[in-house]
């Protein structure tokens, strides 16, 4: 009799929208977003969720809802947790374009390998530093900081009210730019490195035309870029975590 009260429209739709909210944050989420975490994985921790925040969640009033209304609200929620996650992808993207130039300047840059985070191929030090930036993520709790959203999401903003607003649009701009300056900052002490033996090396090759670049140069150039990446790793991982937590914070303010 108690399961047959709670099968109403309301709760219907409440459901179903709560559940769209947090199937996108799962979809789209670091570390959640994994491709090694499978789908029906993935389903049964949203499913979970779903009933654990049910009692919490509030949908907005609707007078006569249509199936287009309600598609057009289930994909307002979809977006809430795409857009999220896309704001938090960013930083990973960063550490893709540093992983990028550090391995063009290592002559790594034809030694590809499939990266299982984004599904496409990428060098071999973008595939390390992603991962270890995971293990970051993990580190601090950065996949307890995905359920407070959820938390704070379902308490600050109405179910069936989000609609990606201008501001969005012109901070995803601007991110994107940074993302680009941020990697080559990630990238700069390796990059530098490089320049700087490249000059030494064309000197010795003036004053002794025996050198042979191929033979010697090279191998002494990919053990300094590892010994300074090594050394740089720590602050590298810091700034990550930084920029991740100020990515972050910007999500409160998709909740208003």
């Amino acid at each position: 009799m108690q399961l047959a009260q709670l099968l109403t429209e309301q709760n219907a739709i409440t459901f179903i929208l709560l559940f769209s909210r947090i199937s996108g944050v799962m979809a789209f989420f670091p570390f959640f977003s994994h491709s090694a975490i499978s789908i029906s994985v993935k389903s049964a921790i949203a499913l979970f969720l779903t009933f654990f925040f049910f009692h919490s969640a509030s949908v907005v009033e609707i007078d006569a809802l249509s199936g287009v209304k309600l598609m057009l609200m289930v994909i307002g929620e979809f977006a809430l947790g795409f857009i999220a996650g896309l704001v938090l992808n960013i930083i990973f993207g960063a550490l893709g374009i540093a992983g990028m130039q550090i391995s063009m300047v290592m002559g790594f840059s034809m030694a590809t390998i499939f990266d299982p985070t984004t599904g496409t191929n990428a060098s071999i030090i973008s595939q390390f530093l992603t991962l270890l930036a995971i293990l970051i993520l993990l580190a601090f709790n950065g996949h307890h900081l995905m359920l407070l959203f959820l938390s704070h999401s379902i308490d600050h903003l109405t179910l069936g009210v989000f609609y990606p607003q201008e501001f969005i649009a012109d901070y995803l701009i601007e991110a994107v730019g940074k993302m680009f300056m941020l990697g080559f900052i990630l990238a700069f002490p390796i990059v530098a490195l490089s320049i700087l033996s490249d000059v030494i090396f064309g000197m010795l090759m003036k004053t002794m035309p025996q050198f042979n670049l191929l033979v010697v140069g090279f191998p002494i150039k990919i053990f300094l870029s590892f010994m300074v990446l090594i050394a740089v790793l720590g602050a590298m991982m810091s700034m990550f975590q930084d920029e991740f937590m100020h990515f972050f914070n910007f999500l409160k303010q998709l909740l208003i």
